[in-house]
């Protein structure tokens, strides 16, 4: 039971401690920050995926040492964002901290950078030194492919043309770019090619982005670059809410894939000359996070991370597994529930086979809210089970919700308290 960050290790191992490691050549000589005295589990990411799993293996087996490796003190929900940027929500009630989850079910949490990952020896590398695990879990969300878009620079472009597909800072500047548009200006959104991250949450962003306009600046518009044919989720809810509420205010234009940005102009152009807007929100094409990509367990596609459907373990690193939006299960959409649920599935099945147990069957479920108004929203359910290696949707199960309605948005602020309470404690 311990919280632990970098300086409280430096404090108690010493200068050994403070090693800088570039990758994983140099893991032999680096220091062992928490030396192992049992079976251990490290978990890589402390969002929807790695919190959970971290809970559920010490649940499941108490015995089991589970060590969670988190950069941040705080966690920012990426779901509910959008009711942030529209104003509606504070970002603080999206926020949670690792004490009591750590506290109340034995976990030690890390507060540190991952470097390296070296899986032939089972070691991570962090900042202050390496700690060794029998099975390592990678849960590390989202990266982008700005290399993709011409003109974006990855530090500077941001800042100006925010993405907010991170919660946090990113989202603050988006609904202060909104509060600041000029009477009358224009908001451009860019949606990139699927799959990515939340397949409804752009269009839920669109949505909002039209609640707040038509009640504080009603003369704006919205023109939407979607790199996909149609509305990827939830179509049919999305433009029965675009009509109902927000008539004339939405250009929305499919099949209009943006290449190149340019920050200085506030412009972006999808193969049809430059588009400039007051504010532009451009949300760049996505692959797993960076620590997949140097743990070596992305695809040959360079993008995503192959998993065994029913352990989530890596195709091409034994006893790593990957859950969350940086893997590939089949069906599933890259989402916050959707998370939680491989998560669960993953510690049970970690732990049986651990204990040298036969693996039990999967079984998924995913529910997606999308708030359309402020107290509006609509949602899609799913479930999802192993069949022939695949993660597939079970027949004649989940489906959209019939309506926009007030009960779905009162469902899915329960939805946000229940489980970001499940992540913390």
């Amino acid at each position: 039971m311990s919280n632990m960050d970098r300086r409280s290790f430096i404090k108690l191992l010493g200068a050994a401690t403070g090693v800088g490691l570039a990758g994983a050549p140099f893991i032999t000589s680096a220091a062992e920050m928490l030396p192992k005295k049992g079976r251990r589990v490290v978990v890589i990411g402390g969002g929807y995926g790695g919190s959970i799993v971290a809970k559920y293996i010490r649940i499941n087996d108490p015995s089991i040492e589970v060590v969670m490796i988190e950069r941040d003190r705080k966690f920012v929900s990426c779901p509910f964002s959008n009711t942030v940027i529209a104003g509606f929500r504070d970002i603080k009630d999206l926020t949670i901290t690792y004490d009591k989850l750590a506290a109340n079910n034995g976990i030690k949490v890390v507060h540190d950078e991952v470097t390296a990952v070296d899986t032939s020896a089972k070691k991570v590398v962090v900042s202050g030194g390496t700690i060794s695990y029998d099975r390592l879990v990678l849960s590390p969300g989202i990266d982008f492919r700005f290399e993709e878009i011409e003109g974006y620079d990855p530090v500077a472009t941001p800042k100006v043309i925010p993405h907010a597909w991170k919660a946090g800072e990113q989202t603050l500047l988006l609904h202060k770019q909104l509060v600041n548009l000029p009477k009358g200006g224009t908001v451009l959104m860019s949606i990139p090619e699927m799959p990515f991250r939340c397949p409804p949450g752009p269009y839920e962003r669109i949505s909002l982005f039209a609640w707040y306009l038509k009640n504080h600046n009603p003369s704006a518009k919205i023109i939407v670059l979607d790199a996909n044919q149609d509305i990827v989720s939830k179509g049919k809810l999305f433009k029965m809410a675009w009509a109902k509420h927000y008539e004339g205010l939405i250009d929305y234009r499919p099949t209009h894939k943006v290449v190149k940005v340019n920050t200085r102009k506030r412009s972006v152009d999808s193969g049809e000359g430059d588009i400039e807007a007051d504010l532009v929100n451009l949300v760049p094409p996505q692959k797993a996070g960076l620590i997949a990509h140097k743990a070596g367990v992305v695809g040959e596609d360079k993008k995503w991370c192959p998993v065994n459907q029913m352990t989530f373990e890596s195709t091409i690193a034994k006893n790593v597994h990957v859950i969350g939006d940086a893997c590939m299960a089949g069906v599933m959409p890259k989402s916050g529930y959707s998370a939680n649920s491989q998560a669960k599935v993953c510690a049970t099945n970690i732990v049986q086979l651990m204990n040298g147990k036969e693996l039990i069957d999967p079984s998924h479920v995913n529910v997606c809210y999308s708030f359309v108004a402020e107290k509006e929203a609509v949602s899609v359910a799913g479930i999802y089970k192993v069949a022939e290696g695949k993660t597939i949707a079970v027949p004649n199960s989940g489906g959209v919700s019939p309506d926009l309605s007030e009960l779905e948005a009162i469902y899915a602020k329960s939805w946000i308290k229940n489980i970001l309470h499940e992540m913390s404690s």
